[in-house]
């Protein structure tokens, strides 16, 4: 009995600590951004890749902005050419590469279809502000209260 009643307990617990769904391309997409985004901050902070960050250009991550493919790939044109040899070999430098290649990936590849931009604000990327986006129906209203 006792017997029985730890393997109930057991197999109901394990099923709790599991995810019930598998992630989807844009559950992926969004945590690797924000992964990106702690990593880059890391970056900024510790005092080994400090001097590195100095020529990384500034950059928000948002998935939901189709700036994002054309910003990413810039961004990792300049991890993967980094003046410095030394900062090419930082393991930081080297995990936010592959990051950023994966998200890439998945932004341009994987989640192609998948994934729906409510923005074209590119200056939303560089700075962090990104203007409202009105839909044309919100338009039309704020149209018509004139």
């Amino acid at each position: 009995m006792t017997l029985g009643l730890a393997t109930l307990v057991c197999l109901f617990s394990s099923v709790w600590l599991t995810e019930c769904a598998p992630p989807t391309c844009y559950s992926r997409a969004l945590g690797l951004g924000k992964e990106v985004m702690t990593l880059l901050d890391k970056i900024h902070t510790y005092h080994r890749t400090k001097t590195c960050s100095e020529i990384l250009p500034t950059i928000f991550i948002d998935v939901h902005n189709s700036c994002i493919t054309t910003k990413l790939r810039d961004f990792l044109y300049v991890v993967l050419n980094h003046p410095n040899p030394y900062c090419r070999e930082r393991p930081r430098m080297v995990l936010l590469k592959r990051k950023i290649q994966s998200l890439y990936h998945i932004i341009t590849r994987i989640c192609w279809r998948d994934l729906v931009f409510f923005t074209d604000d590119c200056e939303g990327i560089d700075t962090g502000h990104s203007r409202p986006y009105y839909a044309e129906d919100r338009l039309q209203l704020l149209q018509e209260e004139r």
